[in-house]
């Protein structure tokens, strides 16, 4: 039987001290805000009255540590899947402000479409699609929590929506700890809500690919 419904997470405010462009580098943790803003994401999910039925995380840090209060208050072990990971970026662990003035790195900003700095957006719409299907179709019944990152979030909308790829990082709809919710039509994925249940009007949020 599979599920009712997909939520996509994205994980809680991280502990950047640096300010720098994290990706998938090891040893990033959520701050103490962060770990609230986690919390607040699996209360919301949790006031909808919909039984959860799976869970699973990103192998990062960060979205490890997002998943445990979804996995305290639905009682469920999370599933690492290495789909569902931040994209490789070569901005990985410099200040995006000062790495885009650098002339030795302009050669990564000429084809945004791709992008030219990191892992093509179709690969992460395909590994993300494959990962959901995957969880959708494995659930009995219920809905599925899945704890990703900004960037695979956005761009599965993007997708599913219909619209191109290409787009500004910092237009993003994807907060810190907020919740895209799709069903199935047939073979076809549909957005059906979006919702950002934590604070984050004082968070820094610099780190996203």
């Amino acid at each position: 039987m599979p599920a009712d419904r997909l939520h996509l997470v994205r994980h809680g405010e991280v502990h950047n001290p640096g300010r720098v462009l994290y990706g998938r580098l090891p040893s990033f943790r959520l701050s103490a805000d962060g770990r609230a803003m986690a919390r607040s994401a699996a209360e919301h999910v949790q006031r909808l009255g919909r039984p959860v039925s799976a869970l699973y995380a990103s192998p990062l840090q960060r979205t490890r540590e997002s998943a445990e209060p979804f996995a305290e208050l639905f009682g469920l072990s999370p599933v690492v899947d290495d789909r569902v990971i931040e994209p490789t970026n070569v901005f990985e662990g410099k200040r995006m402000k000062r790495a885009v003035l650098n002339p030795l790195n302009w050669r990564h900003l000429t084809r945004p479409e791709v992008p030219s700095w990191g892992e093509p957006y179709v690969q992460v719409v395909a590994r993300m699609d494959a990962a959901m299907t995957e969880a959708w179709n494995d659930a009995d019944g219920g809905d599925v929590v899945m704890v990703s990152h900004q960037l695979p979030i956005w761009i599965t909308h993007l997708a599913v929506a219909g619209e191109r790829l290409r787009h500004d990082p910092r237009k993003r709809r994807c907060a810190l700890s907020s919740v895209t919710s799709f069903e199935r039509d047939g073979d076809s994925w549909r957005e059906v809500a979006y919702a950002e249940p934590a604070s984050t009007a004082r968070a820094v949020d610099v780190g996203a690919v």
